[in-house]
């Protein structure tokens, strides 16, 4: 049988800065915050050093999962700056993928 894997609707970043976010973390274990972080400053070194972009998945308060085609400038425990300056809570982001 075939897994189906959910497609969640790829926003513009422009709409990020009018989104809620949870205060939880959405991510439970420690290896995958770990690697959450990792995986977001291998971006960013990417963004800054080739402007390479990455898809980001990313959870809002109301348990929706957005993904957004974007550039990472910047990246600590806290925040994740992308291109024009928007930022997202870090512990919103479900995961990193790169082209």
């Amino acid at each position: 049988m075939e897994k189906i894997v959910p497609h969640h609707q790829l926003i513009e970043k422009e709409i990020i800065p009018q989104l809620q976010f949870s205060q939880q973390d959405v991510l439970q274990e420690k290896e995958l915050k770990v690697r959450r972080q990792h995986d977001l400053e291998r971006a960013s070194r990417l963004g800054n050093g080739y402007q390479g972009k990455v898809e980001l998945t990313f959870q809002v308060a109301t348990g929706d999962i957005l993904r957004v085609q974007t550039t990472i400038w910047q990246v600590d425990k806290e925040f994740t700056t992308i291109k024009s300056g928007v930022t997202l809570p870090t512990h919103a982001i479900l995961g990193v993928e790169f082209f």
